[in-house]
């Protein structure tokens, strides 16, 4: 026998067969396409730059064309044409092979959807600094919220946002500071939080802020959550994966990083002969 809950999710599932609901929008031909109210064409694609279209079909929010300029500059810092980096490696591999473009940077995008590093990274960041707000509003100071976050990390600075492997400071903070400034942004709770923990670190550790906690910073005084930057920034690599593809699709077969034999520092069973099944002659 059904339970009400069960019986309740069958029937609310067997009212939308064969039929499509969105709240989104769509398309009506002869009157238009719409999406969150506005007519696509008409409304935004005349009016709205591609940034803000894309903000607003990720995250249901119309911001300004300033914000917008500024977010839309993020996706030139997290997209560098460089083969060594891990989803563009990708790119260049499919690109050698022939694959489509289309086929590489997919592949290559997905590599980027890491709790790592790339837009897997913005999620982790964005919910630091909101939590670390939270805590300094409750009468936290920042070095005590910097210093527990240590403590929790067994005395390491890894914390998402601040500080990087290969790297002392983050070149990518700068630019994107310049935007700011130009653009008029004042810098908010949340990103002065972030400047302020990147004080500690540096004092203790001589880290810095890394283009994940200045945007998280500044995202967050933006009302964003994390899942909505994450949603924005989904596809925030493509562009370099993009690059690293054409290179390579133009090169001859087997021209990114061929291998020989040698190459290879094998570590498993040392070579051995198979013997042969033993069969009786007739």
């Amino acid at each position: 026998m059904l339970s009400k809950t069960s019986k309740y999710t069958l029937e609310k599932l067997d009212s939308k067969r064969n039929t499509i609901v969105s709240h989104k929008g769509g398309w009506y031909p002869g009157k238009g396409v719409f999406t969150h109210g506005y007519q696509l064409l008409d409304d935004l694609v005349v009016n709205k730059s591609y940034i803000q279209i894309v903000v607003l079909n990720a995250t249901g929010k119309m911001i300004s064309r300033e914000l917008a300029e500024w977010m839309e500059a993020i996706f030139g810092c997290m997209s560098w044409p460089d083969p060594r980096i891990w989803c563009n490696q990708i790119g260049a591999l499919a690109g050698e092979t022939q694959a489509s473009a289309s086929a590489a940077t997919v592949a290559g995008t997905l590599a980027g959807d890491s709790r790592a590093y790339a837009q897997g990274a913005l999620m982790k960041g964005m919910d630091f600094i909101r939590a670390a707000r939270q805590k300094q509003i409750e009468g936290k100071s920042p070095k005590s919220i910097t210093e527990l976050e240590i403590r929790a990390n067994r005395g390491k600075p890894n914390i998402m946002g601040f500080a990087r492997p290969l790297a002392k400071g983050d070149e990518r903070v700068s630019a994107l500071e310049k935007i700011a400034h130009r653009l008029g942004f004042e810098i908010g709770p949340h990103l002065q939080l972030a400047y302020d923990i990147e004080a500690t670190l540096f004092e203790t550790f001589g880290e810095s802020m890394n283009i994940v906690g200045y945007m998280s910073g500044m995202l967050a005084d933006h009302d964003f959550t994390a899942e909505e930057v994450y949603r924005v920034y989904a596809v925030s690599v493509m562009s370099g994966v993009n690059a690293c593809h054409v290179e390579y699709a133009d090169r001859p077969a087997n021209d990114f990083l061929p291998l020989r034999c040698d190459d290879i520092d094998y570590t498993g069973h040392p070579h051995r002969s198979v013997k042969q099944p033993h069969r009786d002659t007739p």
